[in-house]
């Protein structure tokens, strides 16, 4: 076995490991210990440290030194000083004495916890390292010091198993925060939520998540308003509540941060903050990522759905809207239009996430077709003389018929709800392109059934820009 322990350290320095420029975090030592379950499910808390037992996962990282080299390599959430040995107690003796390659005889009486309240009578037998304790004979020392010395000693060498509580993973982040000031400007509660956002990241690393959801709660100071408009209520204190949505799964906190951002600049309090409280709502397992033995361009900026949810906080969601692709021949229910978040949602869209990451998405359509720039939200019937259609002129036709029969299943009207008019069931059409006088080309349709005189319907059904 094979067990390291670790601790917050003041500075970075001799053993300890930088933790670079990371934020300011909620709870630093619960973030400690979510940051060491990414390694080993064998953490336990003890005192102010803790301890890992890595052996079972080294074949996971490819060995006892690539896992060392990740563990304090790849961004600790604080500075840490740490220590190794073959049992629990040993690395924690070896981290509180600041001696990381001490051999264990060698170590002294107070980097054994059990050995702590017995230091003055053991130091005036002659005490004073673990080789000396071990030399005394083993019922003497159990019947003046108690078993628990015996046993801890047994332990240190590794001649009787180590029991912990194992720490484990919250299923759902749910964090506090007191904040030190009461805030009366919404925008102002960033600077809290960057630290609950820091504290998420932690917790997605650990359990290779991205969120999808989650929500920002803050308590008001009752007493400072006379109408209050909450959701809810607890401890007696008023709530108000923001709800935050990204349409992948995402641990871009930066991404969050602009999101909440642009969200709380149009926030009215009624009342002072005193406390924040974030946590998720719906979260999903990232998959790895496949990396390419090519060299790819290196692209920089927002990606696609990035730039749209920004957009979306910022000026509403009904003020973005993208095209929704039907599987439908018909022209005018081939599209609708909705929320931009949501067309990224949808199955029918996920050429946008696509997109965003740089692949080609072919467009389907017919070879013979050649669709206009402008489709009308309703088919404008045209006049017809004995040579043909009219629109601003005689039409001259240019390329066509492209023969549409389609819609003959449909009871009711199919675009109903998408802003197009008109019954459209059962579409019997030629389409033709056609140019006028003004050498304006338009996209006009026969209807295949005639009238009962015999005359042809020709309407227009689009503009080419």
């Amino acid at each position: 076995m094979h067990w390291i322990a670790v601790q917050r350290a003041p500075e970075a320095g001799g053993s300890g490991v930088a933790a670079g420029d990371a934020p300011a975090l909620v709870d630093v030592d619960q973030a400690l210990a979510w940051w060491a379950l990414r390694f080993t499910p064998l953490v336990a808390r003890v005192e102010a440290a803790l301890v890992l037992e890595v052996s079972g996962s080294e074949r996971l990282f490819g060995g006892r030194d690539a896992l060392l080299q990740q563990l304090f390599e790849t961004g600790p959430p604080v500075a840490l000083a740490h220590a190794q040995g073959a049992t629990s107690l040993l690395a924690l003796a070896r981290l509180w004495a600041q001696a990381p390659q001490a051999p264990i005889h060698t170590l002294p009486l107070h980097s054994l916890a059990a050995a702590r309240a017995h230091l003055p009578t053991l130091m005036r037998l002659g005490c004073n390292n673990w080789g000396q304790l071990r030399a005394l004979p083993r019922g003497g020392l159990a019947r003046r010091f108690g078993a628990g010395l015996v046993d801890a000693l047994d332990q240190a060498y590794g001649t009787r198993p180590e029991l912990y509580p194992w720490l484990t993973l919250p299923e759902v982040f749910d964090a506090p925060l007191e904040l030190s000031a009461a805030v009366e400007n919404a925008s102002a509660l960033l600077f809290g939520a960057r630290r609950l956002l820091a504290q998420l990241l932690v917790w997605l690393r650990a359990r290779q998540r991205g969120v999808l959801a989650l929500e920002l709660l803050w308590e008001l100071d009752a007493r400072r308003s006379n109408a209050l408009h909450v959701d809810a209520h607890h401890q007696g204190g008023a709530q108000g509540r923001m709800e935050l949505r990204t349409a992948q799964a995402t641990q871009d906190m930066t991404h969050l941060q602009r999101l909440l951002s642009e969200q709380l600049a149009q926030v009215s309090l009624p009342a002072p903050v005193l406390y924040l409280r974030m946590r998720t709502l719906q979260t999903q397992a990232l998959g790895g990522e496949s990396l390419s033995l090519l060299p790819e361009d290196q692209r920089t900026g927002d990606s696609l759905h990035q730039l749209l949810e920004r957009l979306s906080a910022r000026l509403g969601r009904d003020q973005v809207r993208s095209v929704l692709l039907h599987a439908d021949h018909r022209p005018e229910c081939m599209q609708s239009w909705c929320a931009a978040v949501d067309a990224i949602k949808s199955g029918a869209a996920q050429a946008y996430s696509k997109r965003a990451r740089g692949q080609f998405v072919p467009q389907e359509m017919p070879r013979e077709a050649l669709y206009p720039t402008w489709l009308l939200p309703q088919p404008l019937a045209l006049d017809c003389d004995e040579d043909g259609p009219l629109y601003q002129g005689r039409l001259m036709l240019l390329a066509g018929p492209q023969r549409l029969e389609a819609g003959w299943w449909e009871l009711g009207d199919p675009c109903a709800g998408m802003g197009m008019g008109g019954d459209t069931r059962a579409a019997l059409r030629d389409y033709y392109i056609a140019q006028n006088p003004q050498a304006q080309c338009v996209w006009i349709y026969r209807e295949r059934l005639s009238r009962r005189d015999g005359a042809d319907r020709w309407y227009l059904h689009g503009v080419y820009a």
